[in-house]
């Protein structure tokens, strides 16, 4: 089946369609739901709650741009108004704008432990991050999503920077 005749279907609330479009784009939603999570069964929960969402706003899909492209962003927009609503993204103080480059040469880091490392971030300081590094987000998008400023974005970002950097150095200092 087309993916045109699967949108159709799920507009048409087909289950058949339905449970079609969730096993071919599960996989992909569900890395995302993963970076912005803080353990498996959350990021689980956020997919489950991404495509409850999906498959109700499906007949808003006008066919313009990416249909992948659009599920993203309702899984990103879906995990964030959920961690608005738990108030998990209270306004940091401090005024951190500098950047920290996380340097990669000489260090040994797994995939895995640098996700485990993401995710053990401070709910504000992961959300920014995985929008501005990994999802490419400016920081007056990022502010605006998020219910910030754009310092506040800039500080979490840079917060997240100097986190990570220390984990990782440490972990090459325990591999040494």
């Amino acid at each position: 089946m087309s993916l045109d005749e699967l949108i159709k279907r799920c507009k048409e609330q087909n289950r058949m369609a339905q449970e079609e479009l969730y096993r071919k784009y599960s996989g992909v939603l569900f890395g995302m739901c993963l970076k912005y999570s803080r353990n498996r069964t959350e990021a689980e929960d956020n997919l489950h709650d991404s495509f409850m969402v999906i498959f109700d706003k499906i007949g808003q899909y006008n066919h313009k741009g990416s249909f992948e492209g659009w599920m993203k962003r309702i899984t990103i927009n879906t995990v964030l108004q959920k961690y608005r609503k738990e108030k998990y993204l209270d306004v940091v103080t401090d005024n951190i704008t500098e950047e920290v480059e996380l340097e990669n040469e000489g260090m040994n880091i797994s995939l895995s432990t640098l996700l485990s490392y993401i995710q053990e971030l401070p709910n504000k300081y992961r959300m920014t991050f995985n929008l501005y590094v990994l999802d490419g987000y400016s920081h007056k998008e990022i502010s605006e999503l998020l219910g910030t400023s754009t310092g506040t974005s800039k500080s979490n970002l840079a917060r997240a920077r100097i986190i990570l950097k220390e984990k990782i150095e440490k972990e090459n200092i325990n591999i040494a």
